[in-house]
């Protein structure tokens, strides 16, 4: 990656700060004085009485919630597209759609790779008369991305650096290009991907690779996208470059040996069962996806080991819910745990339900008295969350009534669940540039095992956050808070995690490059790359 694009500690947090504001809503921190500026806002662009309902109701996920940055920034720093030359500028077409221009010119950068100084009219009469729906989203989807492209170059320097000049060109195409997309310009949308072809490079910098990612992701949903009048934005389709199930189980055994944030999910999860099963003689473990069906069932080979040396169980029970094709993959490692099992003396029993958590049923998960629960969901839970509460809210209901001792919830730290597209297209750019940036530091740069990682692993991801919609989105990854919230309503009480230091020194003996971080939040512990959240530990009880 060029240095310090959207790496940068600087430049990563002043674009964090507007990616959340974008996508989830009004930064706590102006809390106090954001009514007034609504107002003062809204009254500017002709409309008042707007975003009176409470903006902590996210899980409505309503239109002025997520595009409440415009009541934050003042109408100054808006200026950019007010500019009779600002690239930025307002088309209009018939039935209130916006047309797009040009995409941001070269000559809109000075000589030290700075956005020209734009002053601001006061008259809002260039302003095309737009419906008020498609003029706020306009306002705020274009500002993220100018914004961006300008804290990139200024934090970067200037052009005399090859990367970083490389890596702005890219950022601009990428950003030009969602937006195309987004405004349905097939024809400019489709030149800028054969630009992006020939920068976008499987083995090239860590922000090529991850832009040949957005890139596969951004051609699917163009090719798969509905003509402009069309009800919704893109046909119901999967993925259209789907791989084999060998190359995704290849893929996720390398993520696990490469990368932290399974480990470190699995980690938590154990020392947490294990303080709860701590004295008991019949335990149980509700696993809902096996990890994703990860091989050898390293987790619980570990929980295995750890519960052979405190002789207290007298049975351990695992339950594992089959998540898509891996019931076969989930027979032949739970033959495997009960030979280990036999190895550690431990009397060891292994169940498969055959549904998906959508269809799961109270009487699928089969408990006895006596016998102490705990459930375990790692990096599951996010593929029921639909636009709809229901699914999600139904498998909780499920859980709630089983009465488990604790829940271990490890989830994605990332907001890719927002309902408009370009939104989610930043935040999981910023994401997972992070995660491709810590694996250049992990991985030599032509390593094939790196490429698998990231092509099978996170581009597949990535492919479905960027170019699917409706039922197919499954990565809906949320964020911690909002995890929070809805384990509150459907009647979890959070479990603070208090082991920070112990998690730390685990990572210290592991001995993996430095950048990796550990913060305790709220009572959660997120492991994150350079300071930017990549996964979250979470622990609910009844």
């Amino acid at each position: 990656m060029a240095p310090g694009l959207l790496t940068n500690p600087l430049y990563k947090e002043q674009f964090m700060n507007r990616i959340k504001l974008g996508v989830n809503g009004i930064d706590p921190r102006f809390k106090a004085g954001c009514n007034k500026r609504k107002s003062e806002v809204f009254h500017d662009l002709g409309t008042t009485g707007f975003l009176e309902k409470d903006d902590q109701e996210d899980d409505v996920q309503n239109l002025g919630q997520d595009l409440s940055i415009s009541s934050i920034y003042s109408r100054h720093n808006m200026s950019v597209f007010d500019h009779s030359n600002s690239a930025w500028q307002l088309g209009c077409l018939s039935n209130n759609f916006m047309k797009r221009s040009k995409s941001m010119p070269e000559s809109s950068f000075n000589d030290h790779g700075l956005l020209d100084t734009i002053h601001r009219s006061n008259s809002t009469s260039s302003i095309p008369k737009l419906g008020f729906r498609d003029h706020i989203w306009t306002y705020t989807q274009r500002y993220l991305a100018a914004e961006a492209i300008e804290d990139a170059v200024s934090e970067n320097g200037t052009p005399k650096d090859e990367g970083n000049k490389d890596g702005t060109h890219l950022v601009r195409l990428l950003v030009s290009c969602a937006e195309a997309v987004a405004c349905r310009d097939k024809a400019h949308a489709s030149n800028l991907l054969a630009e992006l072809g020939s920068n976008a490079l499987v083995f090239g910098s860590s922000f090529q690779r991850v832009a040949s990612c957005f890139m596969q992701g951004l051609t699917d949903r163009l090719t798969s996208m509905q003509p402009l009048g069309a009800v919704g934005l893109v046909a119901p389709t999967k993925n259209m470059n789907t791989i084999a199930l060998d190359k995704k189980d290849e893929a996720l055994r390398l993520v696990y040996e490469t990368c932290l944030h399974i480990k470190f999910g699995h980690f938590i999860a154990n020392a947490t069962i294990l303080e709860v099963f701590e004295g008991e003689k019949y335990v149980h473990v509700l696993d809902l996806g096996l990890t994703l069906g990860l091989q050898q069932g390293h987790q619980w080979r570990g929980l295995i080991e750890s519960l052979s040396q405190t002789h207290t169980p007298r049975r351990l029970r695992i339950t594992a819910v089959a998540v898509g094709p891996y019931v076969n993959q989930f027979v032949t490692i739970g033959n495997e745990l009960k030979v280990y099992a036999l190895e550690k003396d431990i009397d060891f029993e292994f169940t498969i339900v055959e549904s998906s958590l959508e269809n799961l049923k109270p009487g699928d998960i089969k408990t006895y008295k006596n016998e102490v629960l705990a459930v375990n969901s790692i990096l599951q839970l996010h593929c029921v969350v639909k636009e709809s509460r229901g699914a999600l809210n139904s498998v909780l209901q499920i859980i709630h009534e089983l009465s488990p001792k604790v829940l271990i919830l490890v989830e994605q730290d990332s907001n890719h669940n927002g309902p408009f597209f370009l939104g989610r297209f930043m935040e999981a750019l910023h994401y997972y540039s992070a995660i491709f940036d810590s694996l250049d530091a992990m991985l030599p740069k032509y390593d094939t095992k790196r490429a698998k990682i990231e092509q099978f692993y996170f581009g597949e991801e990535i492919k479905n956050i960027v170019s699917c919609e409706g039922p197919n989105r499954v990565e809906r990854h949320e964020r911690v808070d909002q995890w929070r919230r809805r384990m509150s309503r459907a009647g979890f009480q959070g479990s603070p995690i208090k082991m920070t230091n112990q998690t730390k020194q685990w990572l210290e003996k592991l001995g993996i490059c430095e950048g990796y971080t550990i913060v305790e939040e709220k009572g959660c512990l997120v492991l994150g790359w350079k300071s930017k959240p990549i996964v979250a530990v979470s622990c609910w009880k009844c």
